[in-house]
């Protein structure tokens, strides 16, 4: 990696100017931010930003004197297939003002960021997609899935009889400074075995247990739990609040699950335990939980759990190192594929052998040999976590099999036992 990123850097498109912000312009930026996403009376959040500032990561379009879009990136880890973690160029805050889109504004701040990015080593660059089809043509595509349940707790009968729970275990209620150390050393150990899972920085957890407010943040304290196996060792959490609810002098509550991170099945199960016997709850609503997670089928009556309505896209990915991305992961089956990658970007442009081992190993490098499947850079996002499948993106006319039966063949290698997932929107 090197060194030779400049700053100080202007980019000039259209008669407007893109350059990083300096600490004393943040709080216009947070201004600019608010604006571009349509709360202009909003508060500003100068001083938290201020505490995330980077040089260099803060980018802003100004038309003059003024700050007419936003952009801020900053380094992540990103855990894949078999417990490994990649750098990541985690892209947050974007805006331009409706007064200056289409002029190439976001272009230019994307294209700085990317290229600083993969100088600086990022295998991947990751985002959350207001919308759907702004980011495909920078080659981001959808990778974790967001998931969840609504339970309808007088039908489900609670958990099934039987389950595994842990001997010696105990679930106690915690404080928010508790939680906020406590949890944060869970997530450490738990991140690390899910795909598509970030890490999470101190002014994360300060800003989610209410040591720090911000204009637009609605923050309640909700009852916090902690699972501690015989041993006392953490091993699960969950948060929820109620909504308290009475019909005719009779309970009809529900119970809003925020946050379920548990390290093994038992302590799932006694969480849930707890979570589906609060008093005059009637109704549980699991806001993110993961798509591989097997909750409803820990219920006596499955059909009691209908899928949330925000299971949709969620983090959105492109690759910027692909041998460097490939080679950190694990696979389901040993084989080999050649990819034949449209990029406009050119990161990941060229032909590459995608090959795993028996052992699970692999790596993607480049060839010459004849493609057997053409894909986008886009569409290369979305198989690399295992979100999609190599089948179902031919189907949908999103890739091309050049050879029959390439794509699944693809779809063994790239198979994974848990689909990505992270609980942590940026």
């Amino acid at each position: 990696m090197g060194n030779s990123i400049d700053h100080t850097t202007v980019d000039t498109v259209s008669g407007l100017q893109v350059r990083a912000v300096s600490v004393d312009e943040v709080e216009e930026w947070s201004r600019a931010l608010n604006f571009g996403f349509l709360r202009p009376d909003a508060g500003l959040a100068s001083d938290l930003l201020r505490r995330r500032f980077e040089p260099g990561r803060m980018l802003a379009g100004f038309d003059g004197e003024r700050q007419i879009a936003t952009f801020r990136s900053f380094d992540a880890e990103l855990t894949v297939p078999g417990g490994a973690v990649v750098p990541a160029d985690a892209i947050t805050n974007v805006t331009v003002s409706s007064t200056h889109r289409r002029r190439g504004v976001l272009s230019t701040m994307m294209r700085r960021d990317l290229a600083a990015a993969a100088e600086r080593g990022s295998a991947v660059a990751i985002l959350i997609a207001a919308e759907y089809n702004i980011y495909g043509r920078f080659g981001f595509g959808p990778a974790t899935r967001g998931g969840g349940w609504n339970i309808d707790l007088r039908r489900s009968g609670g958990p099934r009889e039987g389950l595994p729970g842990v001997p010696g275990g105990r679930i106690d209620f915690v404080t928010m400074a508790e939680l906020r150390e406590l949890g944060s050393d869970l997530h450490e150990r738990w991140r690390r075995t899910q795909p598509g899972a970030i890490d999470r920085d101190a002014v994360w957890w300060e800003r989610h247990v209410g040591e720090i407010r911000v204009p637009g943040d609605d923050f309640k304290e909700p009852f916090a739990a902690l699972h501690r196996d015989a041993d006392g060792t953490v091993t699960g959490l969950v948060t929820y609040r109620i909504t308290n609810k009475w019909d005719h002098a009779c309970p009809d509550c529900t119970l809003v699950v925020d946050e379920f991170i548990a390290l093994d099945l038992p302590t799932a199960v006694e969480l849930w335990r707890l979570v589906l016997s609060v008093d005059w709850v009637s109704r549980v609503d699991v806001r993110k939980l993961g798509p591989s997670d097997p909750l409803p089928l820990l219920l006596q009556d499955p059909r009691a759990a209908t899928p949330h309505e925000d299971n949709s896209d969620m983090m959105w990915l492109r690759l910027l190192d692909v041998e460097a991305a490939f080679a950190a992961r694990t696979y389901g089956a040993p084989g080999r594929v050649v990819l034949e990658v449209d990029d406009k970007f050119g990161y990941a442009s060229g032909r590459w052998a995608l090959e795993a081992d028996e052992d699970g190993t692999g790596r993607c490098v480049r060839t010459t040999d004849d493609a057997d499947i053409a894909l986008g850079a886009s569409q290369l996002g979305s198989l690399y976590l295992g979100a999609e499948t190599a089948s179902k993106l031919a189907s949908a006319a999103l890739i091309t099999e050049l050879r029959p039966g390439a794509a699944a063949a693809a779809d063994l290698l790239l198979g994974t036992s848990a689909q990505a997932w992270t609980p942590t929107e940026f």
